[in-house]
C-alpha cells in the first residue's frame, strides 16, 4: 500500500498528519503537484513535481495508483479513475469514496458544473473545519490500522 497526495490543493494540516501517519505505520507517501513542495526529511515521504497544465497532476496519480492504494483527493473525477484500479480515496475532510457512492458524487459534480456554466452563483465548499481534520485523521488510521492487521 501506498499513499499518493493530489497535493495542490490539499490543506496543510492534512498533509501534517499524513506526514506523522507515515512515518507512524512505514507507509509510503508521495505528494504530487505543479509547484515545488517542501516535505519534512523522510524515508518513507517524497514529492513530486509534474509540469504545469491542466489535470497534469491528476493523470500521474491516475497512472501511478495501484489497486490497494490510499488516494487523498477532492477531485472527483481523478477519485473516479483511481477507484476504477482499486485504489481507496479519503477527500481531506475524511469522505470515503468508492464504487458505491463515486456515481453519485459525479453525477452532483457535473449538475453543479452545469449550472454554474449557465450563470448561476452555487457558491463555493465549506471553510475547512476541525471537525474535518479530524474525521480525516480519524479515517485515515482506520484505513492504516487495516492496512497493519494484513501485513501480521
Amino acid at each position: 500500500m501506498k499513499i499518493w497526495v493530489d497535493a495542490d490543493a490539499c490543506p496543510a494540516v492534512i498533509k501534517d498528519i499524513l506526514y506523522r501517519a507515515v512515518d507512524r505505520t512505514q507507509v509510503y507517501l508521495t505528494l504530487i503537484a505543479n509547484q515545488m513542495l517542501r516535505v519534512p526529511p523522510s524515508p518513507w515521504i517524497r514529492a513530486l513535481q509534474v509540469p504545469s497544465g491542466f489535470d497534469v497532476a491528476d493523470q500521474r496519480i491516475a497512472q501511478d495508483a495501484e489497486a490497494g492504494d490510499i488516494v487523498v483527493t477532492a477531485d472527483i473525477p481523478l477519485a473516479a479513475l483511481v477507484i476504477a484500479k482499486g485504489a481507496i480515496v479519503l477527500d481531506p475532510r475524511g469522505d470515503l469514496l468508492d464504487a458505491s457512492n463515486i456515481q453519485e458524487r459525479l453525477t452532483m459534480r457535473n449538475f453543479m458544473e452545469g449550472l454554474r456554466s449557465g450563470g448561476v452563483e452555487t457558491g463555493g465548499p465549506a471553510t475547512f473545519s476541525a471537525a474535518d481534520r479530524k474525521a480525516f485523521a480519524n479515517r485515515l488510521d482506520g484505513l492504516l490500522a487495516r492496512r497493519c492487521r494484513y501485513d501480521l
